[in-house]
C-alpha cells in the first residue's frame, strides 16, 4: 500500500470497526425472530427515515450516478430523480396499508393476501434473485474503492464487505443494523459534501469556468435527450417507469415499513425519507461536472468521486479528502449489503434453513437466521468475483427493472383490488419476471452500457425492459384473475378493510 493512500486505510478500518461493534452490542438485543427480523416493530420515524436513506444509497448512489452522468450527460440524472420519487410513488399507495398487513416479509403479504403457498413461493424465489441482483454492484463497488483509493487487489473490497456483513448481520439482526444505517447515512452525506465544497472553492479559484479548456462531451453533453431519437425517448421514459415503480419492490426497502410500530409512522418515514434522499442526490451531478471540468478520464468512470480530489487538490488535503470520500463509499456498501443480506436472510429463514434439521431437531430461530445470512452473502460475493467488470449502476438499475415488473403490480392490486387472484398473481409474477429476467441475461452476456443511444430497437427493448415488462405484468395479473373469478380469496375484502383502516379508529372502535 502506497503512504499517501494511509487515509483511507484509515477510513475503511474505522467504518469495519464501528459497524462490527455497533452489531456485536445488538447480540445483547436480539433474541427473537421478531427481533432479528422486524426490530420488533419498534422503530420510530427519525430513525427509521435515517436507516432507510443510509442503506438505499447504495455503490450506485454514491459512485455509479457521477460516473454516469460524467461519461453520458445529463439523461442520467434520472436515475437519482427516479430512485427519489419512487418514494413519493410508496407513500401514495403502499407504505401504511404495507405496514398494516402484519407481515414480516413480501412472502409473508403474498400469501395472507392470496392464501396460496404458491404465491409464497413465488415470490421467495424473486425476493431472493433481486436481493443477490442488488448485492452484486455493492461487491464489485467495494473492490473498486479499494482498488482506487488504497491501490489493492479488486477481490479485496468484496471479501472484507462480506465477511463485515456477516459478522454484523449474523450476530445483531435487524436491530443493530438500523442503528448502523441510520449513521451511515450521515456519514455518507457528510462524506460527500465535505469534499465537494472544498472542490468547489478551488474550482472557483481557479478563475476559469473550464478550469484551462472547455469541458470534454461538447456542448450537448447537458442536453436531456441531445441526439437520442427514438430509441433515446423510450429508454428516458422506461428508466423512469423502472426508478418510479421499482422502488416499492424492493425486498430490503419494504422490510424496512414492518419494523415502524403502525401505518401513520410509516407514512411519516417515508416523507423524511424523501428529504434526505433529495439532499444526497443533488451532490453526485456535481461531482460530474467538475470531473467534466477537469478532464477526469471516462475509463474511470466509477472511481470519479474517488479520484477527483487527488486531480484537483495534490498533496495532502487532496489525501485526506480521499480518504473521508473513501469512509462513505465503504460506508454505503457495507449499509446496502447488511440491508439487503437481512431482507434476504428473512426470507430464507422462514422457507428454508427454520425447516432444516441437524440430528432431527429442528435449528433454533437464532441458528437458522445466521445459516440464511451466510447463503445470502455467499451466493453475490462468488459472482461479484467471477464478474468484477459489470458497471455498478447499470447492475442497480437491473434490480429495479425487475423489482418494477413483479413486485409492483403484486402489491398495487393486492392491496387496492379486491379481485386478484392467486393464479393471476403467479401468472403475473411469472411474466414480468421472465421478461425482466431476459433483459437482465442478455446484459450480462452483450455487456453494453446503458448510456449510448444505439438505433437498434431489440438492444434498446432488452437494455430498458420496464416500460413493456411492467404494463405486461400488470395486464396478465387483471386478466387472469378475472378469469379465474372462482378462486378469489373469501377474506379479501375483509383483508383490503384492515390494510386501510387506520390503527386510531380500530383502537376507539375496541
Amino acid at each position: 500500500m502506497r503512504l499517501e493512500s494511509l487515509p483511507g486505510a484509515v477510513a475503511v478500518v474505522l467504518v469495519a470497526v464501528a459497524t462490527l461493534v455497533i452489531g456485536t452490542w445488538g447480540l445483547r438485543l436480539s433474541r427473537t425472530t421478531s427481533d432479528f427480523l422486524v426490530a420488533s416493530r419498534t422503530v420510530g420515524p427519525g430513525m427509521n427515515a435515517s436507516a432507510i436513506a443510509g442503506e438505499y444509497l447504495s455503490a450506485a448512489s454514491f459512485l455509479g450516478v457521477a460516473g454516469l452522468v460524467l461519461t453520458f450527460g445529463a439523461d442520467m440524472a434520472w436515475y437519482p430523480i427516479g430512485w427519489t420519487a419512487g418514494y413519493l410513488v410508496l407513500l401514495v399507495l403502499v407504505a401504511a396499508p404495507l405496514r398494516r398487513s402484519g407481515a414480516y416479509t413480501l412472502p409473508d403479504f403474498a400469501e395472507a393476501r392470496l392464501g396460496s403457498r404458491g404465491a409464497r413461493s413465488a415470490c421467495s424465489l424473486l425476493v431472493v434473485t433481486i436481493g443477490w441482483l442488488y448485492l452484486l454492484p455493492q461487491f464489485q463497488g467495494a473492490g473498486i474503492t479499494l482498488a482506487a483509493a488504497l491501490g489493492a487487489p479488486r477481490w479485496v473490497g468484496p471479501v472484507t464487505v462480506g465477511a463485515v456483513v456477516l459478522v454484523s448481520v449474523g450476530t445483531g439482526g435487524m436491530r443493530s443494523i438500523t442503528l448502523v444505517q441510520a449513521v451511515q447515512y450521515w456519514l455518507k452525506l457528510t462524506a460527500l459534501l465535505v469534499p465537494v465544497a472544498v472542490l468547489l472553492v478551488v474550482w472557483f479559484g481557479d478563475g476559469s469556468p473550464g478550469a484551462g479548456g472547455e469541458a470534454a462531451g461538447g456542448g450537448s453533453w447537458s442536453l436531456p435527450l441531445a441526439e437520442g431519437g427514438g430509441q433515446g425517448l423510450y429508454s428516458t421514459y422506461s428508466l423512469i417507469v423502472a426508478t418510479f415503480l421499482g422502488t416499492m419492490g424492493l425486498p430490503h426497502v419494504v422490510v424496512r415499513f414492518y419494523t415502524n410500530p403502525d401505518g401513520r409512522a410509516a407514512r411519516r418515514t417515508t416523507l423524511v425519507v424523501l428529504g434526505l434522499l433529495g439532499a444526497f442526490y443533488v451532490l453526485p451531478p456535481v461531482y460530474a461536472a467538475l470531473g467534466r471540468v477537469y478532464g477526469a478520464a471516462p475509463a474511470r468512470a466509477d472511481s470519479l468521486v474517488l479520484d477527483l480530489p487527488r486531480l484537483m487538490v495534490p498533496g495532502l488535503g487532496g489525501e485526506l479528502l480521499t480518504g473521508l470520500v473513501t469512509a462513505g463509499a465503504y460506508a454505503a456498501f457495507l449499509s446496502t449489503s447488511s440491508g439487503l443480506t437481512i431482507a434476504v436472510a428473512g426470507v430464507l429463514t422462514q422457507d428454508v434453513t427454520a425447516r432444516a434439521r441437524v440430528g432431527g431437531l429442528r435449528l433454533p430461530d437464532a441458528a437458522a437466521f445466521r445459516l440464511a445470512v451466510v447463503a445470502a452473502v455467499a451466493v453475490p460475493l462468488a459472482t461479484a468475483l467471477a464478474l468484477p467488470d459489470l458497471g455498478v449502476a447499470r447492475a442497480v438499475g437491473l434490480a429495479f427493472a425487475v423489482a418494477a415488473s413483479t413486485f409492483c403490480p403484486l402489491l398495487v392490486l393486492g392491496i387496492w383490488w379486491t379481485g386478484l387472484t392467486a393464479p393471476g398473481a403467479v401468472a403475473g409474477l411469472v411474466t414480468g419476471g421472465l421478461g425482466s429476467a431476459a433483459a437482465v441475461a442478455w446484459t450480462l452476456v452483450d455487456g453494453t452500457s446503458p448510456g449510448p443511444v444505439t438505433t437498434d430497437w431489440t438492444a434498446t427493448l432488452l437494455g430498458q425492459p420496464a416500460a413493456w415488462s411492467v404494463p405486461l405484468a400488470f395486464a396478465t395479473m387483471v386478466l387472469v384473475s378475472l378469469a379465474t373469478r372462482s378462486r378469489r380469496p373469501a377474506h379479501a375484502r375483509r383483508f383490503l378493510v384492515r390494510l386501510h383502516t387506520p390503527e386510531a379508529l380500530e383502537v376507539d372502535r375496541g
